[in-house]
């Protein structure tokens, strides 16, 4: 608008005018403010240490692996050389003998060669299935006139036609091996010389559906009778959707659950009223309150003061770390320690942390939530020390879901939700197995068979 325009208004109009501009005015500062403090709050976040496996929970895949530098190698010292232990009871044994000495045509007797040097030549047999054809007689009784017929004998049942050894085989390739349908569908015609469809081996998944889910039942009653159980979780994909494996342990057995949710009615369901005299888990709130008492995983607070102390903390979190990486080492030590060296540390223990909590509130924000959660749950940090029982990290569960982790990676997700549920059924039985000196195709095989994993003492 021009001079000319604004001296033909008349008063009210330029006042109306002057109004309406003061608005726009006020409004566009406002804009300006939230857009000034929004790049306030991420310049904060910038200046902010990135996250890392070694300063925070993300998994170790997720983290840049810096490149190593150049090393000149070091020469290395000779060592006595090692040859394989040879086997207790072999199937074969060839005798190589010499008639006669290769130089002078000297004929040996039998007792002239009495070194021996022996060693094992070890091959697999030609890989092959074996069939079995049944015939069932039938046909029309001649005296009451009825079709009568044989009865399957025993383990060959009428239906599918591969065998309890070859699904247990096929469910230990696909759960421990992560081999999927297709690939498993390619693998058996070309080593075993079985010649199987997808759809056939997800049918033997699910005819093993019962059997797996009933021997996993005995475990999960072991793992809510045992006084110290651990847990963890990390996400699963069922039908497209982001789902969460669960796992649950004891000293005696290890339990799956594959659940739509990550939220602590999981954990609820699957203790069912039970109550663990100490819970072992990180600080996640879905984990908090299931036993009587908690001990928190050192190893996830150690990364949580580096995040802090790469923040800028130079004074709680240095001084918390060197706490926990003393309770750690005690940790390792306990084996070796008497009762009352192990109560003599908790005491040193828990003055040492009285004097840090009670100290200055730190400056930094990560180290203040930290500090904050501290002085919270202090009587979580160290009951591992005079409690034998109790592990001082949660690394038992992490190594439990780690195959799971990698199946998650390798096949992309389940189909279906019974196809979670059997595999983590057959994940429960598979590791409860190895701890009891199952091998995993031994511990699949019984629980096809109904055979107990847990074997009482």
């Amino acid at each position: 608008m021009n001079r000319a325009a604004l001296v033909s208004l008349s008063r009210d109009d330029l006042i109306a005018l002057i109004l309406a501009q003061h608005a726009q005015i006020e409004a566009q500062a406002q804009q300006i403010g939230d857009l000034t403090a929004r790049v306030a709050e991420l310049e904060s976040k910038l200046a902010a240490p990135t996250k890392t496996p070694d300063n925070s929970s993300l998994p170790p895949s997720k983290g840049q692996k810096p490149n190593l530098p150049d090393r000149p190698k070091k020469p290395r010292h000779g060592r006595p050389g090692v040859t394989r232990t040879l086997t207790e009871r072999p199937d074969r044994v060839i005798e190589a003998t010499l008639a006669a000495c290769p130089h002078c045509a000297h004929a040996f007797g039998p007792a002239e060669l009495p070194e021996i040097h022996a060693y094992d030549h070890i091959d697999l047999p030609p890989l092959r299935p074996i069939v079995t054809r049944i015939n069932r007689h039938r046909g029309i009784c001649p005296c009451c006139q009825k079709r009568v017929a044989a009865a399957a004998p025993e383990g060959f049942d009428a239906g599918s036609p591969f065998g309890p050894d070859l699904s247990a085989l096929i469910i230990h390739f696909h759960v421990t091996q992560a081999v999927s349908f297709q690939r498993l569908a390619q693998l058996m015609p070309e080593v075993f010389g079985v010649t199987i469809s997808e759809g056939a081996i997800a049918n033997i998944l699910a005819r093993a559906q019962a059997p797996l889910v009933a021997a996993a039942e005995p475990l999960a009653q072991a793992v809510r009778a045992s006084p110290v159980v651990g847990s963890d979780e990390t996400s699963a994909r069922v039908g497209g959707k982001t789902w969460w494996q669960w796992v649950l342990l004891s000293s005696t057995a290890i339990y799956h659950v594959i659940a739509d949710t990550r939220t602590a009615e999981v954990v609820t369901d699957f203790l069912s009223g039970a109550r663990p005299e100490v819970w072992v888990a990180d600080r996640y709130a879905g984990q908090l309150g299931h036993g009587a008492v908690r001990q928190m995983c050192l190893a996830h607070l150690s990364r949580d003061a580096n995040y802090a102390i790469e923040e800028g903390c130079n004074g709680f979190a240095l001084e918390f770390k060197w706490l926990l990486l003393r309770a750690i080492s005690i940790g390792r030590r306990r084996p070796d320690l008497k009762d009352s060296t192990l109560h003599q540390y908790h005491a040193d223990l828990e003055r040492r942390l009285d004097r840090l909590l009670n100290g200055q509130k730190p400056g930094t924000p990560a180290s203040r939530r930290l500090f904050k959660a501290m002085r919270r749950d202090r009587d979580d940090l160290f009951r591992f020390v005079t409690r034998r029982d109790v592990p001082y990290t949660n690394n038992a569960c992490e190594r439990a879901l780690r195959p799971s982790v990698i199946f998650r990676k390798v096949t992309g997700c389940f189909r279906s939700k019974w196809g979670a549920e059997v595999y983590a059924a057959a994940a429960s039985v598979i590791a409860t197995g190895r701890l009891h000196s199952l091998t995993a195709l031994q511990a699949v095989s019984n629980a096809l068979a109904g055979k107990p994993i847990l074997i009482p003492p």
